[in-house]
C-alpha cells in the first residue's frame, strides 16, 4: 500500500508501533498495526519512499484490512492510502546483500535477506530459484511469523516474539500501546509463546496438529515444512508458557502421532 500526503508521517507515527519518523529516504523497518485493545491487525514492513510518502508491505490477502483499519482512524488528516498490485521476490542466504542491487533489507535471525518488490520483480542473475517449501522451512527455522497462520486478530505481539524488531518504547503514544507496554513492564510474560518444533519418525503432520506433554495438550502447530538442514519436518507452534525449552513432546493429529522436540527460536544458530 502507498500512503501519501502532508500528514502521512505524523498520522502513521500515531498508528504504528515503530518509530517511523526517524526513517530516511530508502530506509525500512518492521512495525505492527494494532487494534485499540493491543492485538494484531497486521505485521508490516514500512519503507520511506519519499518526503511525504511511505510504502506499507504485509502478507498477501491482508492489505484491505490494513487500509480499512487506518481509514477508521483518519480524522481531519491529509493522508491517502492506495493499494499496490506489487509482488515480492525473496532472496535469502549469506550473500543476499551482495547479489541484489537495490531491494529492501529483510534479514532474518541467522540469515541475511533482501526482498525485491514491485509490479514485476525478478530474481538476480545467477541466483537459484527454490521451492516455496524450501522458503517455508527457512522461515520456520528463523522463527518469522506470517499473517493468517502465526498472526491474526487474536494474537498478542509478545506471544509471537516480534516486539524487539517492531516496537519502539521511546517514540511516544500509538494506538494499542497500552497492552504492549504493560506486558513489557511485567517482564514479557504471556500465557503462550511461539516456539520451534522438530518432528521425529519422518512425520509430516498438518498445521493444526496438537502438542502434548505429560498427557496434556500444551500447544498447536501453525506452520510445517520439511527442512533439509534438519533432515526432518520443522514447525512453528504456540506452546504454553509452562513448557520449558528444550522439551520432548508428542504431536498428534487425525490418524497419526509422532515424538517431537520443542525448541526456542530461532532453530538455527
Amino acid at each position: 500500500m502507498r500512503a501519501t500526503g502532508p500528514d502521512v508521517i505524523t498520522f502513521l507515527q500515531g498508528q504504528l508501533s515503530q518509530d517511523i519518523a526517524r526513517l530516511a529516504a530508502g530506509e525500512s523497518t518492521w512495525a505492527l498495526l494494532l487494534q485499540p485493545q493491543g492485538k494484531v491487525t497486521a505485521f508490516l514492513r514500512v519503507l520511506r519512499s519519499g518526503e511525504e510518502e511511505l510504502v506499507l508491505e504485509t502478507d498477501a490477502g491482508f492489505g484491505a484490512a490494513v487500509i480499512e483499519r487506518l481509514n477508521r482512524f483518519k480524522l481531519r488528516v491529509k493522508c491517502d492510502l492506495d493499494p499496490l498490485a506489487w509482488r515480492c521476490v525473496a532472496v535469502r542466504g549469506p550473500a543476499a546483500h551482495d547479489v541484489v542491487d537495490g531491494g529492501v533489507v529483510a534479514d532474518w535471525p541467522g540469515l541475511a535477506g533482501v526482498d525485491v518488490v514491485g509490479e514485476s520483480p525478478t530474481a538476480p542473475d545467477g541466483v537459484r530459484t527454490c521451492s516455496m517449501e524450501a522458503y517455508e522451512a527457512v522461515r520456520i527455522e528463523a522463527g518469522i511469523p506470517v499473517m493468517g497462520r502465526e498472526l491474526d486478530e487474536g494474537t498478542i505481539p509478545a506471544e509471537a516474539g516480534v516486539v524487539d524488531m517492531s516496537v519502539s518504547f521511546t517514540k511516544g503514544c500509538y494506538t494499542g500501546q497500552e497492552l504492549v507496554a504493560r506486558i513489557d513492564s511485567r517482564g514479557g510474560n504471556v500465557p503462550r509463546r511461539l516456539r520451534g518444533v522438530i518432528l521425529g519418525d519422518g512425520a509430516m503432520p498438518p498445521a493444526g496438529a496438537t502438542i502434548h506433554a505429560d498427557g496434556k495438550e500444551t500447544g498447536r502447530l501453525t506452520s510445517v515444512a520439511f527442512s533439509p538442514r534438519a533432515g526432518a519436518a520443522v514447525a512453528l507452534a504456540y506452546v504454553r508458557r509452562a513448557v520449558e525449552t528444550p522439551a520432548d513432546v508428542v504431536v498428534e493429529w487425525d490418524g497419526g502421532s509422532s515424538p517431537a522436540r520443542v525448541e526456542a527460536l530461532p532453530l538455527v544458530p
